[in-house]
């Protein structure tokens, strides 16, 4: 009989919201669209400038995988998926000039914004990401 009442509970409290999440019908696509205009992006040139420069975290955030078929030299590999449980302890400096980037440019987009979100200040999206920076024929290790 409790369980019974525990889910019953459950369900009046929680249905609601729930629901209301799925009427939006948000696809990964409108994820990105909305993080991109809370952002900053920098284009591929102007990225590898500021590699040059220095003083730039560079933030991949695809999987380990990806990462070591290829990345910006120097880059750090924090992984979309867990950015924020570990950017803290691996970037706790919240004026860090970060440059995030992915493959195309979603997770990154979404990682910025996450990042900003938590507080970081210096945060831009590398446009088109990856695939930008290695059809630009600049260095990858």
């Amino acid at each position: 009989m409790k369980k019974g009442i525990i889910i019953f509970l459950a369900l009046v409290f929680l249905f609601p919201f729930c629901a209301s999440q799925a009427a939006q019908d948000m696809s990964a696509e409108d994820f990105v669209n909305i993080a991109k205009k809370s952002i900053h992006e920098i284009s591929v040139s102007d990225a590898k400038v500021l590699l040059e420069k220095g003083g730039h975290i560079f933030l991949d955030c695809r999987e380990p995988k990806e990462f070591k078929m290829g990345h910006v030299p120097g880059a750090m590999n924090i992984p979309r998926g867990v950015v924020e449980f570990k950017v803290g302890k691996q970037i706790p400096d919240k004026n860090a000039k970060i440059i995030t980037y992915c493959k195309f440019g979603g997770r990154g987009c979404l990682t910025c914004c996450t990042l900003c979100k938590m507080g970081y200040h210096n945060v831009v999206n590398l446009a088109g990401g990856w695939l930008a920076w290695e059809k630009a024929g600049y260095p990858v290790e």
